[in-house]
């Protein structure tokens, strides 16, 4: 069973950064994207950036394009997030994706951005 474990959220002040880590475990395959995504109070969760294990490419939404950066250390998954705006207050999730496209997905962490 594919378990996810986000940490890293808080509270930042405009313009400031926080680096989110996700813990990946309970899978054997290395053919998986690992992706992080974010649901504001009252809105969609809505994709911001992925990374493919196999050949570690990276994708990112427009949501946060340019101010976050992903990356992956064996099972952990870094986003590193600069230039916080209070719009970017929000739960943040990680998710795996299977190879056939089954997704998981784990419990989220708090940002809260102030301005």
């Amino acid at each position: 069973e594919v378990q996810l474990q986000a940490s890293g959220g808080g509270l930042a002040q405009a313009g400031g950064s926080l680096r989110l880590s996700c813990l990946a475990s309970g899978f054997t395959s290395s053919d998986y994207a690992i992706g992080w995504f974010r649901q504001a109070p009252g809105k969609e969760r809505e994709a911001i950036s992925c990374i493919r294990r196999r050949d570690n490419t990276a994708d990112y939404a427009d949501s946060m394009k340019g101010r976050v950066a992903i990356s992956n250390v064996k099972n952990m998954v870094y986003l590193q997030m600069s230039s916080l705006k209070p719009e970017d207050t929000a739960v943040y999730y990680c998710n795996h994706r299977n190879r056939y496209g089954g997704d998981s997905w784990g419990e989220g962490t708090q940002v809260t951005v102030s301005s």
